[in-house]
């Protein structure tokens, strides 16, 4: 229906929200032009100062007799004595805004509202889009976005095949810049300017400053592109965006790169799926030239091209931390991938151990903690780990039986509560009975036990049996245990959940 038909019917009028695309008017599409060119009422965000970016772009496109509406920001980033604060100020200017918009399309106008990039993306029309499209009929133009815009004057590729692209305001808090840039595959950081300081800051913290690159007014006058290192931060305007690239291609170290160049970081994935990584692990799991680990543990973490993945059995890790630290020295950089947290009876000590000989002793070497096991079967049962706990493995595979004996002795002594990793296997069978019988000298029958088993996977299982109940035969190597204190309670709450909880506070003698 064209404009003068709705005026004629008597109808209310049409809302349209115009993407102009990042600000060079050729990259405005056929419909937003057409839109312009059909619309009673051009209305357009500016500054107090007048000018209006959005207005610029659509110049050629505005007639003499098109009704302008300028909806001038009372305030931008300056600080204001509105009772509400800033964001009392912008919410009565936008309900303002919305109210002189609303006069025309009930007059049977048709407005356009022009918005620079996409109009739902960072854009200025979302608000009148929030007050008014549920009373007009109302479409929105897309249009290119400054994201767009900079990785094709930058020309390389955003991102390819199963990479990640992470849009960021760069108003967030610091840390949490920091962290989802570790985390991402690529990135794009918007809104900077006075932000500018902090965003590079972040970047530097997250390991990603090489790879940044950074673009200004991309297809504007004045358009500036480079290395963001290289960024003065008092040159930096508002439109202007940091950007990660992809990470497919990108140049990495030769094999022999050289000494100095490399490192091996020791990560831990957590008990299961990519639900327990923590941004730092993620972040360096993706940077790796070379994945190192337990073939179980590699197989968690996704394939990326370029990346070389070395896997091994469970039962070599002082070789295993070798290969890992040779690819190193010849300038690669290698994660060690270990299940839960690689302190925790994993592959940090092993890879340190050997890291400590002469021949290794110049090679970076760093340790990122996991979720690990006993945290996590913890959280599924309720807080047994509430109070003092002590840790131990029942695996004799590395010390004698008598040393485990002595200190579960000593832990029940101390009315600890336990987590007991590698309780049993298809070739250690008669570890978790010995354990009971010895822990039954000291405790309740009654004192709860929680098996967890395959917390976070997909044959997760978690209960609590008595100690004086607990069946070997239902223990395996991906079981933990944990044993309550005198003080653990054990409860069926009023919607039928079973919780395990150690108090915080102990009795006095």
């Amino acid at each position: 229906m064209t404009v003068p038909e709705q005026q004629q019917t008597g109808g209310t009028g049409r809302l349209y929200g115009v993407g102009l695309g990042p600000g060079d008017p050729a990259l405005m599409t056929v419909r937003a032009v057409q839109i312009i060119g059909e619309a009673d009422v051009v209305a357009y965000h500016s500054a107090r100062h007048g000018r209006s970016i959005a207005r610029s772009i659509a110049q050629q496109y505005i007639r003499a007799d098109h009704i302008e509406e300028p909806l001038v920001y009372p305030v931008t980033t300056e600080t204001t004595d509105h009772p509400g604060g800033y964001r009392g100020a912008l919410d009565e200017f936008y309900a303002e805004a919305a109210a002189r918009l609303a006069v025309h399309l009930d007059a049977g106008r048709t407005v356009a509202v022009l918005a620079e990039g996409d109009p739902l993306f960072y854009g200025s029309y979302q608000h009148m889009h929030k007050r008014l499209a549920d009373r007009y009929d109302t479409e929105v133009i897309p249009g290119v976005t400054s994201v767009s815009a900079a990785a094709a004057r930058l020309g390389t590729p955003l991102v390819e095949a199963e990479e990640v692209l992470t849009i960021l305001p760069g108003t967030l808090p610091e840390e949490e810049l920091t962290a989802r840039l570790a985390a991402t595959d690529s990135a794009v950081v918007m809104k900077l300017g006075r932000t500018f300081p902090a965003v590079r800051r972040a970047f530097e913290a997250s390991g990603r400053l090489p790879e940044a690159r950074y673009v200004e007014r991309a297809t504007m006058a004045g358009e500036r592109t480079g290395e963001l290192a290289d960024t003065d931060p008092d040159s930096v305007p508002y439109f202007a965006v940091a950007v990660l690239p992809s990470r497919i291609d990108a140049p990495r170290p030769s094999p022999d790169a050289g000494p100095g160049t490399g490192e091996v970081v020791v990560v831990g994935t957590g008990p299961a799926g990519p639900l327990w990584l923590t941004p730092e692990t993620r972040g360096a799991l993706a940077a790796a030239d070379d994945l190192v680990g337990y073939t179980t543990y590699l197989d968690r973490v996704p394939v990326r091209p370029g990346q070389q993945r070395h896997g091994s059995d469970n039962k070599v890790e002082s070789e295993r931390a070798e290969f890992a630290l040779d690819l190193a020295r010849r300038g690669r950089r290698v994660a060690v991938v270990s299940g839960g947290d690689p302190g925790v009876f994993a592959m940090a000590t092993a890879v340190l151990e050997v890291a400590s000989q002469d021949a290794y002793t110049d090679i970076a070497v760093r340790v990122l903690p996991g979720v690990t096991a006993a945290n996590a079967a913890a959280a599924r049962a309720g807080a047994p780990l509430g109070h003092d706990y002590a840790t131990l493995s029942l695996s004799d595979r590395l010390k004698p039986w008598e040393v485990i004996a002595g200190r579960l002795r000593a832990a029940a002594t101390a009315d600890l509560v336990l987590a007991l990793y590698n309780p049993g296997s298809r070739s250690r069978t008669w570890q978790v009975g010995k354990a009971r019988d010895l822990l039954l000298e000291h405790r309740s029958p009654d004192t709860p036990v929680v098996l967890g088993r395959d917390v976070g996977g997909p044959a997760e299982s978690v209960r609590t049996v008595r100690l004086a109940d607990l069946d070997p035969d239902e223990v395996d190597m991906r079981t933990i245990l944990i044993v309550g204190s005198s003080q653990t309670r054990w409860e069926r709450r009023g919607d039928g959940q079973q919780i395990v909880w150690t108090p915080r506070r102990y009795p006095e003698e």
